[in-house]
């Protein structure tokens, strides 16, 4: 490129956009001819494996301009459409060392259009930034101005940031700047003289500043203050507001070579950069869930990590630019990497476009990956091999609905049978049925067992288990209890089921029920129960879980309970709206016991615990329906098991290395107005105005620093 050319090029919706300016008047240069400015839109061809050209466009600079710069180039939203447009931005001298800004807008028939012109008596270097609308932001000395297209009015920023790390817009807040402040500690009320060491640290931190408001949104949950000195890029992957609050989600580069990932103001992961000095981060998304963080660094560097797990992915040098786009029309991103190529002026002339996984092209013919290459230029399609591999997978999705139909239907005749056993009636299973359970077992002679002789044994009496069952409803919900006297086997292993009894030659009905294990100590000493938090040491790394059925994976409770000390319930709850359809009707209460015998092996037994009814004028009489009275306490135990059971539960664990957590009760007693239920120490029943009534707290303290908080909330 002669000196009388500059070139700057980005990407844009799969395309290389290459602007250049030439045949003017240029920096240190004198007046000669009018300028021009030349774009050229690249496309890369699989086919040949080189860039193409797709159209060209240029735009002609009056002669009184002079010492033209293109500032730079990029793509930004236009207020009047809401459309993505590329952009380039060029800086010249009037007269009088005044400095005049153009901003061009590059439409896809390739004409220009002047969106923004303005004169500043200052030149702008680095600091300049262009923004959706399109706004511009500068910096001149110690302070922050901006222009916007609407207005056409140069406007001071009332914030005193020492710099602006990231720009963007915020739902329901609009355009908002990512800075660092300058905090004057006698405003923050700070007595304590830091350190020369510690000022820098100390003395600025983070916070988001919206345009629009022209106010300080948040200055909390963003980057710790001990970070603030090293950071030198930041990239903001996520922003919510949460109870009038703004929490994000973002990346930093730091001096030491770093990039971390801060989740409201908490580091989560760190990755070890492989070069120095990294000046830029862009986030790539690959496809199928997999992002990636490019950076770039000042040494002509690059390197990627990957989100999932922070590990570095690859590294490339001697790098002039990086973009990412979908340069192949795969509908997923790629990088492009441009290399330095002394011997070839043309910046397309060296390259390599990856996904990181198997899409590889180079302009090294030995970099082409073979399972991208075909023999026609046809076959770079991806669609043939996607359409069959499509077919084969709908092929087993089909197969594995047939084998999951024939399952649902054994399990179904099976469960029929089982009633009919219990209720002592008639077993109807036909032939055909017989041979459909037949075939379940592989097998080509198959013996026909009466119930009589292989199942009778795996039922057991109630009289021996049950001591007492009972019904709630709350809400729309119908919870059933069962009180058990012994039971020596692990709560993962017990649950309870609901049949609905209806006409004597109908068919059984299967009610849609969830089953659970609950067991509370009579003192105030907890017992070990049916939460996830007692399960070792990975629960540390959890800080809200709520309850559902795949988190039951608690530790095996073979010991003997003791009535005196705590209280076993096995409850099952299911939805009263499907059932008021009936009228009135009854349920079968069942409870099944998996017990595991010698090797691998495991027996299940079950307990025809008895049966229940409910009618429509139980329900609206209000005779089984629960209440909670503000000036009384809770007086049954079944109600208790009833709430536990019905709503829903957070398990949150607090930490607090600096504060013991010794007045957590205290606190639950005074502040929420909890009241202790007296047969049960461990729970207090809230009775505070409002939406917290009749909430449950269960409160265990593991270290004086340590504890966990179990809620429990309609």
């Amino acid at each position: 490129m002669s000196s009388n050319e500059q070139e700057r090029l980005f990407c844009y919706n799969g395309e290389v956009l290459v602007f250049r300016l030439s045949k003017g008047n240029f920096v240190d240069e004198g007046p000669t001819k009018t300028t021009v400015l030349h774009v050229r839109r690249m496309v890369f061809d699989r086919g040949t494996g080189v860039f193409v050209q797709k159209s060209t466009g240029f735009f002609r600079i009056k002669e009184e301009y002079s010492h033209l710069r293109i500032i730079g180039c990029n793509c930004v939203s236009d207020f009047r459409t809401g459309i993505n447009l590329p952009y380039i931005m060029l800086q010249c001298i009037k007269k009088s060392n005044v400095f005049r800004y153009f901003l061009l807008f590059l439409h896809s028939t390739n004409k220009f259009e002047k969106r923004l012109s303005f004169s500043l008596h200052c030149e702008l270097k680095d600091s300049i930034r262009v923004l959706n609308g399109p706004l511009v932001l500068w910096r001149h000395v110690q302070t922050f101005f901006y222009i916007s297209s609407q207005t056409g009015k140069v406007v001071t920023m009332s914030i005193k940031f020492s710099s602006i790390e990231w720009a963007g817009e915020i739902a329901n807040v609009g355009m908002v700047l990512l800075g660092r402040k300058r905090c004057n500690l006698s405003e923050e009320g700070c007595t304590l003289q830091p350190s020369k060491s510690d000022y820098a640290t100390w003395n600025t931190q983070f916070c988001v500043y919206s345009l629009e408001r022209e106010e300080v949104i948040s200055d909390t949950y963003i980057i710790p203050p001990v970070y603030t000195s090293v950071i030198t890029c930041v990239h903001v992957c996520a922003t919510e507001i949460v109870n009038n609050r703004l929490r994000m989600s973002l990346i930093a580069l730091t001096q030491k070579n770093q990039l971390i990932s801060f989740q409201n103001g908490t580091p989560k992961s760190v990755c070890q950069l492989p070069f120095g000095d990294p000046c830029a981060v862009q986030l790539m998304d690959s496809g199928g869930g997999d992002l990636l963080f490019v950076i770039s660094f000042r040494a002509s560097d690059a390197c990627a990590v990957w989100e999932k797990n922070f590990q570095v992915a690859a590294k490339w040098e001697k790098v002039s630019s990086v973009l990412i786009d979908d340069f192949l029309g795969t509908g997923t991103e790629q990088v492009l990497l441009l290399f330095k190529d002394p011997l070839n002026s043309d910046c397309l002339s060296s390259f390599k476009i990856t996904d990181l996984d198997n899409l590889n092209y180079s302009s090294e013919s030995l970099d082409y990956n073979e399972d991208d290459l075909f023999d026609g230029k046809e076959n770079y399609l991806v669609v043939p091999p996607l359409e069959r591999r499509l077919k084969v997978g709908l092929v087993s999705v089909q197969e594995l609905q047939q084998h999951l139909l024939l399952k649902e239907k054994i399990i179904s005749k099976s469960y029929k049978a089982l009633m009919n056993l219990f209720q002592g009636k008639d077993d109807s299973t036909s032939s055909a049925e017989e041979e459909c359970l037949a075939t379940l077992c592989g097998e080509e002679e198959n013996p026909v067992y009466t119930f009589d002789e292989k199942l009778s044994d795996n039922f057991q009496d109630s009289e021996q288990l049950v001591e007492k069952i009972w019904y709630r409803v709350i809400e729309d919900s119908l919870v059933v209890g069962v009180k058990t006297t012994s039971l020596m086997v692990s709560l993962n292993h017990v649950t309870l089921s609901l049949s609905m009894d209806q006409a004597p030659n109908s068919s059984f009905l299967l009610i849609k029920c969830q089953s659970r294990v609950i067991k509370l100590g009579r003192k105030s000493s907890p017992v070990p129960g049916s939460v996830p938090y007692e399960i070792g040491s990975e629960v540390k790394k959890i800080k809200l879980s709520v309850d559902s059925e795949e988190e039951k994976e608690e530790s095996i409770v073979s010991v003997q309970p003791s009535e005196k000390e705590h209280v076993q319930i096995i409850t099952a709850v299911t939805s009263l709206s499907p059932l008021l359809a009936f009228g009135n009707f009854c349920c079968t209460v069942l409870l099944q016991i998996r017990e595991r015998e010698r090797g691998n092996h495991s027996a299940t037994r079950y307990v025809q615990c008895g049966r229940i009814a409910l009618s429509l004028e139980d329900l609206s009489s209000g005779k089984y329906l629960l209440t909670f009275p503000k000036k009384k306490p809770i007086e049954h135990m079944e109600d208790v098991f009833a709430l536990l059971a019905a709503w829903q539960r957070a398990c949150f664990q607090i930490i607090s290395p600096s504060y013991a957590l010794t007045s957590m009760k205290v606190w639950l007693l005074e502040h929420m107005e909890c009241e202790v239920i007296k047969e049960f120490p461990e729970i207090c029943f809230c009775k505070r105005p409002g939406s917290f009534y009749g909430t449950l707290f269960n409160w265990k303290q593991r270290t004086p620093f340590e504890g966990i908080l179990i809620v429990y909330s309609s």
